[in-house]
């Protein structure tokens, strides 16, 4: 008998288990095709209704002094937090539509480094407004997409790519410009912009090599009773009291005396780091960074600064991030069998052009990491304009202060 091995007791068990599925099919078949015709009929109406929605991606170039901290930045995503469009289950399923996302990105284009805002056109004016009221020495202009010259062909040119998640739970803060003291204003010479490892590292690439960083966010919305979209439950308020409740039991254990013990500093800080940040505006957030470079000229050492140019946000009693997804699950050589890593380069191409994230088809694969949630204070972290402190060469720069006329200028 071919199957022999198999003890009798489990080999009728499972002609059991299947006899009861064959019996059942004419219940969930249908259900199953259902549920799938729903979600493939749903993700058509969305595509028809972002095909209506006309993008534009801004390019900010910056002067050579910013003298405001990341707090402006964080002011300014008060702006992003844009929750409209999805009122009603007529808004969400018969129309298909979707709450916006912006894409926040920073790039190195042979070592010259960008910065871009993707966003819906609608919304152009009042970012760009926004951005204005901090930070009125900036010049925002309507970009080409740099994406557009670059695709993937195995024999011109190699690509690595990843997405970041967290390495904790929610609530968990990663370490914010609060805890680098740029709140606090200090001079141009004193401040320790966690920025700067970041545009160094893109800064330091030359012709042929080009690595790109892409935020994408969107408002993060509490979950319905009954969701039908797959969004992730609004766990985030609930997650840090089941957090801070870990805690305190753990204070109540009794030492032998029977009476609680006096937290630690460093549980107290966690306690006072997780209340601070659900106390600010969540967004759902991406995170992916892209290597491609010319055939010839690939440097795999270069992927080592892609997955750490994120290290400087992390702490051992916090939150941090860690790469995943795309090529890094590819980390033993059988699973690159069959040519599974190079059908994957083209997707990541094609998903960091579209700006897509949310709502991809791809979604819930396993080279496809989920959203996380951070607050404006994080994101003002990882993403905000910097001042002189970065003083990478091929960072490009308006070269000179804008500023009125005088008064009394004769006409």
């Amino acid at each position: 008998m071919l199957l022999g091995f198999i003890p009798p007791d489990i080999w009728n068990g499972l002609l059991t288990a299947f006899g009861y599925l064959y019996i059942t099919m004419p219940i969930w078949l249908p259900a199953v095709f259902l549920v799938a015709l729903f979600d493939a009929w749903l993700y058509y109406k969305r595509v028809k209704f972002w095909q209506k929605e006309d993008s534009v991606l801004l390019e900010i170039k910056l002067p050579r002094e910013i003298m405001k901290s990341p707090l402006a930045m964080e002011v300014i995503f008060g702006s992003f937090f844009q929750g409209g469009g999805e009122a009603t289950w007529i808004d969400r399923i018969w129309k298909g539509q979707t709450r916006p996302w912006f894409s926040l990105e920073i790039v190195s284009i042979g070592g010259n480094v960008r910065f871009f805002i993707w966003t819906r056109l609608k919304h152009r004016s009042i970012l760009e407004s926004q951005i204005y009221s901090q930070y009125p020495g900036v010049e925002i202009y309507e970009a080409e997409d740099y994406t557009k010259p670059f695709y993937y062909n195995q024999n011109i040119n190699n690509i690595w790519a990843c997405e970041f998640a967290l390495i904790k739970s929610n609530p968990f803060p990663i370490k914010t410009y609060i805890d680098y003291g740029l709140d606090k204003d200090p001079k141009e010479e004193f401040k320790i912009d966690p920025m700067t490892p970041m545009i160094e590292f893109l800064g330091s690439m030359t012709a042929g090599h080009n690595v790109w960083f892409q935020i994408i966010i969107r408002a993060h919305k509490k979950k319905r009773l009954f969701d039908v979209f797959g969004e992730e439950e609004d766990s985030w308020i609930n997650e840090a009291k089941v957090e801070k409740d870990k805690i305190i039991e753990e204070l109540k254990t009794a030492k032998e005396g029977g009476f609680p013990r006096i937290p630690s500093k460093g549980e107290a800080d966690v306690i006072a780091a997780i209340e601070r940040s659900i106390s600010k505006t969540p967004f759902d957030c991406g995170i992916r960074g892209i290597y491609i470079a010319d055939k010839d000229k690939y440097n795999p050492a270069n992927i080592g600064g892609v997955t750490g140019c994120l290290k400087q946000y992390g702490s051992e009693n916090l939150n941090g991030f860690k790469p995943k997804g795309w090529s890094t699950i590819f980390n033993y050589p059988w699973k690159k069998w069959g040519g599974k890593e190079e059908k994957l380069k083209p997707r990541v191409l094609e998903e960091y052009k579209l700006r897509r994230f949310f709502y991809s088809p791809w979604r819930g694969r396993k080279f496809y990491s989920k959203p996380f949630i951070l607050n404006a204070e994080e994101l003002a972290t990882i993403y905000h304009f910097p001042g002189s402190v970065a003083s990478t060469p091929t960072f490009e720069r308006i070269p000179s202060l804008k500023s009125k006329a005088p008064p009394n200028l004769p006409i």
